[in-house]
């Protein structure tokens, strides 16, 4: 059954309407044969894009829904629970947006900002590297200053690793090192996909998310303006850090989307397949673990729901941000597993979605910060503060 909310508008009431339609309408009838085929949804995104989806969260100054967080997860959370590849999409396009919309300049948000969340571009965001990933501080593509007074700029050399939308986005967000200054020498750029000197890599090999095109991302010196440096030089952590704050709800909202996904369809099979004369729904070993999933899906929706709150309300959230990636990951593959477990070796064939959501549900723990460096930043947190 479709989750139950309580939503805080009209409005909002409004947006899940459209986007239960929209997935109903348009995901649920091409999502299984395109994961199959792992093609990338490019016409999906366009239909998001004309819809307003894709800028929920950004203001309507330029262009964007002015959505709170506690709106704009919820709707990331219904596509998951019908397409998880273009929901972990729209997360990372929104996440892609977010160093422009917060660090920019004016002149950068006015220029930028209408094109970017305007529907019909795509982004992609670069931190990670192949020898560079939780260990952000230590990456190694650097912009270097060229040019003159007159027309300043940067090029870009190195690689990036696991980029979604790599070879479709239309602008990738971009971290480099200026300077050798640890992690106190990265710095945040904007660059065009049609810069020349950009490079892909072959897609990667996933055991899930097969939608989600992912591939390395090479920049060969490639010309960068000044003035797409977001920030001043240096920034590019706090960017960064700051940015996957944020980006950690919308992972997490997906995770729970997905756990949801796996409920629906495993209390569907217990209703319908029958043994020793009645429902297994009946059988109390099964009964249990139903109930279990369930409580586990309401509680990552409430988790996730608590740090965007927080969020909304302008309050430090990356503690928050950190226990709703954890927390909701871990639910949505614990769910994801048992629902397999209700539909026994139905639930290991490809005739059901199930064994789709279990594979998919493991990236989950992996991806915008592995969940031992969630504890980590949990942990940390907790005793600064005491």
């Amino acid at each position: 059954m479709p989750a139950q909310r309580l939503m805080p508008s009209d409005d909002a009431r409004d947006l899940i309407d459209l986007t239960r339609e929209i997935c109903a309408k348009d995901l649920a009838t091409v999502v299984d044969e395109m994961e199959r085929a792992s093609e990338f949804p490019g016409a999906v995104f366009r239909l998001l894009g004309r819809s307003g989806l894709l800028s929920l969260a950004y203001p309507e100054e330029y262009g964007g829904g002015a959505q709170p967080s506690e709106v704009y997860l919820q709707v990331v959370e219904e596509i998951a629970s019908v397409w998880m590849s273009v929901a972990v999409g729209v997360s990372v396009h929104t996440l892609s947006c977010f160093p422009v919309a917060s660090f920019g300049s004016d002149a950068q948000q006015k220029q930028l900002l209408p094109a970017m969340i305007g529907g019909n571009q795509l982004g992609a965001y670069c931190l990670s590297e192949p020898m560079s990933g939780s260990d952000v501080g230590s990456m190694t593509t650097r912009a270097t200053r060229t040019g003159d007074d007159d027309a300043p700029g940067y090029s870009l050399r190195g690689t990036k690793a696991w980029i979604s939308h790599a070879g479709h986005a239309d602008f990738y967000t971009t971290f480099a090192r200026t300077s050798d200054d640890g992690s106190r020498g990265l710095s945040c750029f904007v660059v065009p996909a049609d810069s020349e000197g950009i490079v892909f890599g072959a897609p990667e090999r996933k055991m899930g998310l097969n939608s989600d095109t992912v591939r390395q991302v090479m920049f060969e010196g490639v010309h960068v303006d000044a003035d797409r440096r977001v920030g001043d030089e240096g920034q590019g952590m706090a960017i960064a850090l700051s940015a996957l704050d944020s980006g950690r709800l919308g992972i997490a909202a997906a995770a729970t989307g997905l756990a949801q996904a796996a409920l629906d369809a495993a209390t569907a099979y217990a209703k319908d397949r029958q043994q020793f004369g009645r429902p297994i729904g009946e059988f109390q070993g099964l009964a249990f673990l139903l109930a279990d999933m369930e409580a586990a899906v309401t509680s990552s929706r409430a988790t996730y729901l608590h740090a965007a709150r927080f969020k909304d309300a302008g309050r430090p959230f990356s503690r928050q941000a950190a226990v709703a990636k954890l927390v909701c990951t871990d639910a949505a593959m614990k769910v994801t597993t048992d629902a397999v477990q209700v539909l026994g070796g139905a639930g290991y064939t490809q005739d059901f979605p199930l064994e789709r959501y279990m594979r998919e549900a493991k990236v989950t723990q992996i991806f915008e910060g592995t969940n031992q460096i969630q504890r980590l930043v949990i942990s940390r947190q907790l005793l600064k503060s005491t």
